[in-house]
């Protein structure tokens, strides 16, 4: 009784689903009876053709796994897997070969004429010449740089040190209690006074 209720409501599903639908289960049944009629006796043979149509309509329909009787839907996915790793494999490959020396000379130019730019900054600028780039490949063909591209405190200071002034306020006891309040300015010492030393 549970298998003709099962079957009654198969068959009413199957009466609502799309036409979109039926048609591309139908596909996938055809072209599986198609692969057995070929077949000769001995172990399943499928061409790259099978792969892809099976691929391509897991993409675009994933009920389709439950149409698969040839093949198990765990090795279907693993068919996709496999060819989105190719793809992209194939796809770093051609992008790896678009960036001529040209463009190569280009970002290392700029980032030997501007230390202080990284990787986002030029990947900015290149993208307002019209060279689409990851940041990543910007990256890979920056100079690279010892130590780090800003001076250090020690050089600012011997740079600044000529326009620098510290001032310190602080409070002294007198011996007859009043407080005392001063303030000491040491100013940067002028030409003259480097001389005279």
């Amino acid at each position: 009784m549970l298998e003709h209720a099962r079957f009654i409501v198969a068959v009413l599903a199957r009466r609502f689903r799309s036409r979109a639908v039926v048609e591309l289960e139908n596909l996938a049944l055809r072209h599986q009876l198609h692969v057995l009629r070929r077949q000769r006796p001995g172990r399943l043979r499928l061409f790259t053709i099978d792969r892809v149509l099976w691929v391509w309509l897991y993409r675009l329909w994933l009920r389709c796994l439950d149409t698969m009787v040839l093949v198990r839907p765990a090795t279907v996915v693993q068919w996709h897997r496999k060819g989105f790793r190719l793809f992209w494999r194939w796809r770093s490959r051609i992008d790896g070969r678009q960036w001529n020396r040209e463009v190569r000379d280009l970002i290392r130019q700029m980032s030997s004429a501007n230390p202080l730019w990284g990787a986002p900054r030029i990947h900015g600028e290149l993208l307002k010449l019209g060279i689409e780039i990851s940041r990543a490949t910007v990256a890979k063909y920056m100079v690279r740089r010892r130590g780090t591209p800003s001076q250090t405190w020690r050089s600012f200071l011997r740079n600044q040190a000529a326009g620098i002034a510290a001032i310190d306020m602080f409070i002294v006891a007198s011996v007859s209690f009043p407080l005392l309040y001063v303030m000491v300015i040491f100013g940067p010492r002028s030409q003259e006074e480097d001389c005279a030393i």
